[in-house]
């Protein structure tokens, strides 16, 4: 089964995160920030994870902590949950239409993290929500589950369908990249042996 379980306390955050890879889709998520809400459930919803996040937060100072550091914990699920890798698909993408907008996502689950993000945004907040942070959630997160991770709004005009589209983007790109691959019954999706 690939579940895992992580939590993280510091002194400006306490999260809980659960995942499983072969999940349905739900999620049950509370960070206390609203929009990071809305895209988490995206991303299991078109993921097809089950997740569920507890987060508390020092947000009487502003949404960094608390968004870098789920993002840092929900990686840190996903690597746990892969395991060794070991018959997973390795590569995904997934170029997301969503209205005037369209964002591709390509990703290897290689355990060799990296990204690049290649997202402009036009208002620095949507909501309460700097957007900023949405970068810095994808890097904690590629850093954390091993993901060598490329995003890029290709074009839009609505931030809030841009974000959305690379989270969507993300959770389709992710979906086949850890799907089992019978074919590879059960080996390391690497000449090397191991990822």
């Amino acid at each position: 089964m690939r579940r895992a379980t992580v939590e993280r306390n510091t002194k400006e955050t306490r999260i809980a995160v659960t995942v499983d890879l072969d999940g349905t889709g739900a999620a049950d998520v509370a960070t206390g920030i609203g929009f990071l809400d809305h895209m988490l459930d995206q991303l299991a919803r078109h993921g097809l994870f089950d997740i569920r996040v507890r987060a508390e937060g020092d947000l009487h100072i502003d949404f960094h902590h608390t968004t870098e550091d789920t993002g840092i914990a929900l990686g840190q699920a996903f690597a746990q949950a892969m395991g060794d890798r070991r018959g997973i698909s390795r590569w995904g993408d997934a170029l997301i239409p969503m209205d005037e907008t369209l964002t591709r996502v390509a990703l290897d689950a290689s355990n060799r993290p990296y990204l690049v993000w290649k997202v402009v945004f036009t208002r620095p907040k949507l909501g309460d929500m700097d957007t900023e942070l949405f970068k810095e959630w994808f890097q904690a997160f590629a850093q954390n589950a091993g993901l060598t991770l490329h995003v890029e709004n290709l074009y839009g005009e609505n931030n809030h369908h841009i974000v959305e589209s690379c989270f969507k983007g993300l959770a389709r790109a992710l979906r086949a990249a850890l799907a089992l691959d019978p074919r590879q019954a059960g080996s390391v999706p690497s000449t090397k042996g191991v990822l």
